[in-house]
C-alpha cells in the first residue's frame, strides 16, 4: 500500500494493488474471465463473477480511490453509466438540485429519462448563489450535482460551502470532477461526498477508451455503489480498465504539461482583437481566480473563447487549424476543439442555450500536450482570417 504522504507523482505510479500476485508482473494483466474457478462450495474467495468484481478493474478502481482520497470507487462502462450509477443511489420521485448549465449528456439523462422513469424532478441553480441554493432545498432533495469547472464556460463552485449545505439537511453531494481530474482537485478533501469521472478523457488521455467511474467517501457509500454496480451490471470491461490504468501512470506529466500551455494561450489570446472574451480560471482576471487558487492546482487544460463575429467567422477559424481537431471529447494528449452550441450541449433547447451562455461563436478548446510554441502559431493563423 503507498503511504498517504506520498507526493500524487508518486502515487499515480505505485497507488493501489497494480501488480499481478499470480506471476509477479510489474502491471495488473488484462484478465478477461467472466468466471473464477472456486476450489470448493465451502470457499470463499474476492473474485467469482466479473459482473462482480474483475482483476483488472479492482486494479483500476482501487487506484482512483486512492487518488481521489476516498473509500472505494466502482468503474463504469461510460462517464453516462458512471452518473446513472450515482442517480440510482436515490429513492424514487427524489428532487435534484443541479448546477446551472450542467453538461448535456446529464441534462438529457435528468430530463428525458429519469423524469419518466423515476420521477425526478430537478433544479438549475447558480450554487455560488447560497441563498438560492437554500430555497430550492424540499423535503424529498436527495442530490446536488456539481460541476466545477462547468463545461464549457468553467466557471467554478465552491465546493466547500456547498458540503456544508449538503450536510446540514442530510443530501448527498457528488462533483463531476471530468474536467479537473484528481491532479487538479480533490473535492472529497472539501466534505463532498461522491466523485463522478468520464475516464475517457484525462484520466485515459489517449483518446482510446470509453468510461467512468465513482469515488466514494465512506464504506456505507461504497457498498451502495458496489451493489448498484453489480445489480444494474453498467461495468468497465477489462481491457478499457487496463487502457485507464495504463494512462493514470502518465497524469501527473500530462496534466502538468497541459495545464501549462493552457495559461500560456489563455493570456495569448486575452491579448487579441479577435477574441471578444477568455474563460479561464487560472487568469488573474477571471472572476472566481481566488477560488481557483483555493481549490484548484492550476487553471486546467480547457479554455473556452468567444470569437468577434457569428457563426459564419467561427466556421472559417475552426476550418484553418490543424493541430487543434474538431471533436466531441477532451483531455487527450492531442489539442481538441468543441463547438459547444452544436456539439456538446446541442441537445439543450436554443432559450436554455443563451441563458446559459452558450453562443454560436463559442468554442471550446481542450489544450494538448503539443509545442505550446506550435499551438499558439496556429491559433494567430486562424484568428487572422477572423480579425
Amino acid at each position: 500500500m503507498t503511504p498517504k504522504t506520498a507526493q500524487f507523482s508518486t502515487k499515480v505510479i505505485h497507488a493501489s494493488e497494480q501488480t499481478d500476485p499470480a506471476y509477479n508482473a510489474i502491471i495488473t494483466p488484462i484478465v478477461t474471465a467472466s468466471s473464477f474457478v472456486k476450489p470448493n462450495i465451502d470457499a470463499s474467495a474476492q473474485f467469482s463473477y466479473s459482473r462482480g468484481e474483475n482483476p483488472t478493474r479492482h486494479a483500476l478502481e482501487t487506484c482512483l480511490a486512492s487518488l481521489e482520497g476516498g473509500v472505494g470507487a466502482v468503474a463504469c462502462a461510460s462517464g453516462m453509466a458512471a452518473t446513472a450509477t450515482v442517480m440510482e443511489l436515490l429513492p424514487k420521485d427524489a428532487h435534484v438540485i443541479v448546477t446551472d448549465s450542467v453538461y448535456g449528456g446529464t441534462f438529457r439523462l435528468l430530463e428525458d429519462c429519469r423524469s419518466k422513469t423515476s420521477g425526478f424532478t430537478t433544479s438549475y441553480v447558480d450554487l455560488n448563489d447560497i441563498e438560492a441554493v437554500e430555497a430550492c432545498i424540499q423535503e424529498n432533495t436527495a442530490l446536488i450535482w456539481i460541476e466545477t469547472p462547468t463545461n464549457p464556460l468553467l466557471k467554478l463552485v465552491d465546493l466547500q460551502a456547498i458540503a456544508k449545505i449538503a450536510h446540514k439537511h442530510n443530501i448527498l453531494s457528488c462533483v463531476d470532477n471530468t474536467f479537473s481530474s484528481p491532479w487538479n482537485q480533490q473535492p472529497l478533501q472539501h466534505g463532498i461526498d461522491l466523485v463522478m469521472h468520464s475516464t475517457s478523457k484525462y484520466i485515459g488521455g489517449h483518446s482510446d477508451l470509453i468510461g467512468g467511474a465513482v469515488v466514494a467517501s465512506s464504506e456505507e457509500l461504497f457498498r451502495q455503489l458496489q451493489f448498484v454496480s453489480m445489480a444494474v451490471g453498467a461495468i468497465q470491461g477489462p481491457f478499457d480498465s487496463y487502457l485507464a490504468l495504463r494512462g493514470l501512470k502518465t497524469l501527473d506529466l500530462r496534466m502538468q504539461r497541459q495545464s501549462d500551455n493552457a495559461l500560456v494561450i489563455a493570456r495569448h489570446l486575452e491579448k487579441h482583437k479577435g477574441i471578444e472574451t477568455v474563460f479561464y480560471p487560472g487568469l488573474e482576471s477571471h472572476p472566481q481566480h481566488k477560488l481557483c487558487l483555493r481549490q484548484m492546482v492550476s487553471g486546467g487544460a480547457v479554455i473556452a473563447i468567444r470569437l468577434v463575429g457569428g457563426l459564419e467567422e467561427t466556421k472559417r477559424f475552426i476550418a484553418r487549424l490543424h493541430y487543434f481537431v474538431l471533436a466531441d471529447s477532451l483531455g487527450g494528449v492531442e489539442s481538441m476543439i468543441n463547438h459547444s452550441y452544436s456539439m456538446s450541449h446541442g441537445g439543450m433547447p436554443v432559450e436554455d442555450k443563451a441563458l446559459a451562455g452558450i453562443t454560436e461563436n463559442l468554442l471550446r478548446l481542450s489544450v494538448g500536450a503539443e509545442s505550446v510554441e506550435d499551438l499558439l502559431k496556429e491559433l494567430d493563423y486562424a484568428l487572422a482570417e477572423t480579425a
